[in-house]
């Protein structure tokens, strides 16, 4: 399966490719025939040149020569112009009495007569000329130019006795020809074509085009007729390719009498390509006017009406449609323009609706801010609310705690009194009563239990409260301290304890003292007065502990 994939698609790209390259050549043929008078101007610099050495002192002899040039370049590109140097090589023929230089210029002229349809005169002449006669070279000419004006003449005249005829006279022809020449293999092909015998011919006109090139006369003929050997085969589009080659070297080369570009008109003609068949149709008419050739003249003017009249049908049924379309167009223009303008309306209505849409987006997002702003108020006083729940079932358990311990402590006071009093020991009762060693103990516990407690509670206490303050003015502690009693002052307003009086009273000194320390404490900040109270009020606010397994701190 995968095999015949492969196969599928190789001859695919193979027809893809060989497309390609037969529309490359044909727009290789369109863009010569477009610059057929740069090519034209070439040849007539040639033909220029050599006029000018005719302009020169020239013997007779160099003139003759300087003719033949002249009449071989205007054989194919202007047929008149080539007939006057053939005459002029007559008239010096004639006076310098040399017989081959007459034949030759008389076969010549004979030729050219043919070729502008003077076929009587031609034959005339040629039949005058006793072959027998002429040496080799005007032989292989008299031969050629002789079944070359039975071609002109059959061209337009049809006739199965002048057709053998040509095979004849080719026969003399390749009888005189070298057989290692390309003028030899070119007839012996044409021999070749004529009996049907295509692949000898195909051999003999490849090897031709092996060993030429676009500049040489055999060129074009051997791809000419390589052209009809494939349409007889009918393998078209081989054949188109090789016409085409075949056109191309006759344009480049300023020959107007050619066949290879006719042939393309008449083939494109019957496979519908009219505006191509139109183009090389009235190209090749033309060359042939401007040549003067006759027998192709006349071919092409009868086939030129042909295609022209279904040219001409073509562009008026372009036109036909073009009407049709250009009132499409108009209607199609008018519901254009009308949508447009509905569009133009919708999308008015729709800039008002999305400015509405923008100025009420606006409210919205300055709503939305709003609510951020509540939200963030409420976050805010949720979480002072939970940090204060969280200081105050903290303080509850801690309370309780301490409430129980005083019990206790109470109780063995009492007992240790009361047995003391049933012992009579009146005076040990009377020191223990005077001395403060016990509330000093107690109030050491007491301030204690509040640091550890408190510094639970805030563990970053001290540290946010040195941040306000100045470097050189931060608190320091001497080994074993929490708090000292500035900082128990600080601590008691983070706890919300703002009056001096119960401050001055819990710490057993006065309310001035407690005033002084507040002052030192502002006077010390890095930061405002209102600033540094607003601060030490926040120190320390998180969410509440999420860990209710923390271990509480040690009661003394």
């Amino acid at each position: 399966m995968k095999s015949y994939l492969f196969i599928i698609v190789f001859f695919a790209i193979q027809i893809g490719n060989y497309a390609a390259a037969s529309d490359s050549l044909l727009n290789r043929l369109d863009e010569a025939i477009a610059n057929k008078q740069y090519y034209a101007s070439l040849k007539e610099k040639r033909i220029a040149s050599y006029k000018k050495l005719l302009l020169g002192k020239v013997s007779m002899e160099e003139e003759y020569l300087l003719n033949e040039k002249l009449y071989e370049e205007y054989r194919k590109f202007r047929i008149d112009s080539s007939l006057y140097y053939v005459n002029r090589n007559l008239e010096i023929s004639t006076q310098l009495n040399n017989p081959d230089w007459q034949y030759k210029s008389k076969i010549q002229q004979a030729y050219l007569f043919s070729s502008t349809g003077r076929y009587l005169e031609a034959e005339s002449i040629l039949k005058s000329i006793k072959s027998p006669l002429l040496s080799r070279e005007l032989k292989e000419l008299y031969y050629e130019f002789y079944y070359r004006l039975l071609e002109h003449y059959t061209t337009n005249n049809p006739n199965e006795t002048y057709s053998r005829q040509i095979e004849v006279y080719r026969d003399s022809l390749l009888a005189v020809l070298a057989p290692n020449s390309d003028k030899y293999r070119i007839n012996l092909a044409q021999g070749y074509i004529y009996k049907k015998d295509l692949a000898a011919a195909e051999s003999l006109l490849k090897n031709v085009l092996s060993r030429s090139t676009s500049r040489d006369d055999v060129y074009a003929m051997a791809n000419y007729l390589l052209g009809d050997i494939n349409m007889q085969r009918e393998k078209r589009d081989l054949g188109v390719d090789f016409y085409t080659l075949a056109a191309i070297a006759d344009v480049e080369n300023a020959i107007n009498d050619h066949g290879a570009i006719q042939s393309l008109s008449i083939h494109f003609y019957y496979n519908g390509n009219i505006d191509r068949a139109y183009r090389y149709a009235k190209s090749a008419l033309e060359d042939a006017i401007f040549c003067n050739v006759k027998f192709r003249t006349l071919m092409m003017s009868e086939f030129y009406s042909i295609i022209n009249a279904a040219y001409q049908e073509k562009s008026e049924l372009s036109r036909k449609q073009l009407e049709k379309y250009l009132i499409l167009i108009s209607i199609l223009t008018l519901f254009l323009g009308a949508a447009i303008i509905y569009v133009y309306r919708q999308m008015k209505k729709i800039t008002r609706v999305k400015e509405a849409l923008s100025r009420t987006g606006a409210k919205l997002e300055l709503l939305n801010m709003e609510i951020l702003h509540a939200n963030e108020q409420l976050k805010n006083s949720n979480e002072e609310l939970q940090d204060s729940n969280r200081v105050k079932e903290e303080y509850i358990a801690q309370f309780f705690d301490l409430c129980s311990s005083y019990i206790d402590k109470l109780e063995n006071y009492r007992k240790m009194l009361n047995t003391k009093a049933v012992g009579r020991q009146f005076e040990e009762i009377a020191r223990i009563l005077k001395s403060t060693d016990f509330t000093n103990s107690e109030l050491h516990d007491l301030y204690r239990n509040f640091d550890l407690i408190f510094i639970h509670l805030y563990p970053g206490f001290v540290e946010e409260l040195n941040s306000l303050l100045i470097p050189e003015e931060r608190y320091t502690f001497r080994e074993g301290e929490i708090l000292n009693t500035e900082l128990r002052i600080f601590a008691l307003e983070r706890l919300g304890i703002t009056d001096s009086v119960r401050i001055a009273a819990f710490l057993r000194c006065s309310i001035s003292t407690i005033y002084n320390y507040r002052t030192k404490a502002r006077n010390r900040s890095a930061v405002s007065r209102e600033e540094f109270e607003s601060k030490v009020a926040k120190i320390g606010r998180r969410p509440t502990d999420k860990n209710p397994t923390k271990q509480q701190p040690a009661i003394a």
